[in-house]
């Protein structure tokens, strides 16, 4: 095993580390945190003309959100459940036109978007506890 196989090892160990010792909220945390990095990830295989990278990245991107998506209770949630969901379509359809078009400005609107969502996330973290 080279170091970046032993890296990568560490890393995914890790994660499923915190996963399992996450709260609810905490994993919400997390989903937006992943998103939000392979999003910049992707800009980077962007700038690099690193075509099946970059679709592999947006294509994970596109996968947080719908985890994320998948999360809303419409039944609690009622009319925020509803702007999320809409929301997170419009987040996933425009990750797939960034994809298409290899336009690094829909990424960032997406970040933004996804950034914005996660403040808010973070900041009723106190609220949770």
């Amino acid at each position: 095993m080279n170091a970046y196989q032993a890296a990568q090892h560490y890393s995914s160990v890790k994660t499923q580390t915190n996963v399992l010792d996450a709260s609810p909220h905490r994993l919400i945390q997390m989903l937006f945190e992943g998103a939000l990095e392979r999003i910049a990830q992707a800009k980077g295989a962007m700038r690099q003309n690193q075509i099946a990278r970059k679709g592999e990245l947006i294509g994970k991107a596109i996968n947080i959100v719908g985890g994320l998506q998948g999360s809303l209770n419409d039944k609690e949630g009622g009319e925020l459940a509803a702007n999320l969901e809409g929301l997170y379509d419009y987040i996933v359809r425009r990750l797939l036109k960034a994809n298409l078009d290899n336009d690094p400005e829909i990424l960032d609107e997406c970040g933004r978007l996804l950034g914005e969502l996660k403040s808010g996330w973070d900041a009723i973290a106190n609220e949770v506890r």
